[in-house]
């Protein structure tokens, strides 16, 4: 019989920069976060199957040092009474940041293979593996770099472009005249007339006015710095656009900075210049 309580588990080489999970038998005994000398090179993989117990032990946790909630300190206290099984993961990635979610992106697309089940017409132009879901339609002057994914009952064109490592999700309208490059767009969001966006995020329900354009090199190439709530983050990328939360909102002409972040619930006002890092809710006109 399968454990119903698993716990992923993988092996790295600097273990110290992650929580070391303590094994005897298969068994976890504990995770440790980030200690100096670490007692093995297994650690905690985020990747978990418990069962709904697990919420009765968040419920119990109190806050820790920093503050949280750590799971992890509510999965200690319950390895104290249920056993976990620990599984050794073969193939994984650190996703400490939202930019390292190219590298994923990049990973995943490039093991695609060309499926096309929405309607391509004529004078669309596909080169290399691109996946097009059910219910998607990609019009007439529409040019496609795989690899590339574009999800469920989209509307592609017509005369766009959309450039390799670009994963486009349901329901989304990339249109006239716009150019994305390795940029993941989420459910039904709108990237419709005259924009471009590069190596960028953008969340679901999101709307780029008309002409809003992405920055995503710095003047002088060097790499982009990321500063998120007074933190400055060197991202170790030569080319990053934005991070857009959900439902944010462009006017006509909006211009995003290179290294931006914009939370959920944004509007952003016609011809406005966006840069750092801007809160949920706001308003920038």
């Amino acid at each position: 019989m399968i454990n119903r309580y698993q716990w992923g588990v993988y092996q790295v080489d600097n273990p110290e920069e992650y929580g070391i999970v303590e094994i005897h038998d298969e068994m976890v005994t504990r995770i440790h976060e980030k200690i100096q000398n670490p007692i093995s090179q297994l650690i905690n993989a985020g990747i978990y199957h418990f069962s709904k117990d697990i919420f009765e032990y968040i419920k119990k946790t109190g806050l820790s040092s920093r503050g949280e909630y750590e799971l992890t300190d509510a999965i200690n206290n319950m390895i104290q009474e249920i056993p976990i099984q620990s599984i050794m993961i073969k193939q994984w990635m650190d996703i400490g940041y939202p930019w390292d979610m190219f590298r994923a992106t990049e990973e995943i697309l490039n093991e695609i293979e060309p499926v096309i089940k929405g309607n391509v017409e004529s004078n669309a132009t596909l080169k290399g593996p691109v996946m097009i879901e059910e219910g998607t339609i990609v019009m007439n002057g529409s040019y496609i770099q795989g690899p590339a994914i574009i999800g469920k009952n989209c509307t592609i064109g017509p005369n766009c472009y959309i450039r390799p490592f670009t994963a486009i999700g349901d329901g989304c309208h990339i249109g006239a005249a716009t150019e994305i490059k390795n940029t993941i767009v989420m459910n039904n969001s709108n990237v419709p007339h005259h924009n471009y966006v590069g190596d960028s995020i953008i969340g679901s329900g999101c709307n780029l006015g008309s002409g809003t354009k992405v920055a995503n090199l710095r003047l002088d190439k060097k790499k982009v710095i990321v500063y998120h709530y007074g933190k400055r983050i060197n991202t170790d990328r030569r080319k990053l656009g934005v991070i857009m939360g959900d439902n944010v909102q462009t006017g006509v002409n909006a211009v995003i900075n290179v290294g931006s972040i914009i939370g959920n619930n944004v509007f952003i006002g016609p011809g406005t210049i966006v840069q750092g890092c801007i809160e949920p809710k706001s308003r920038l006109l």
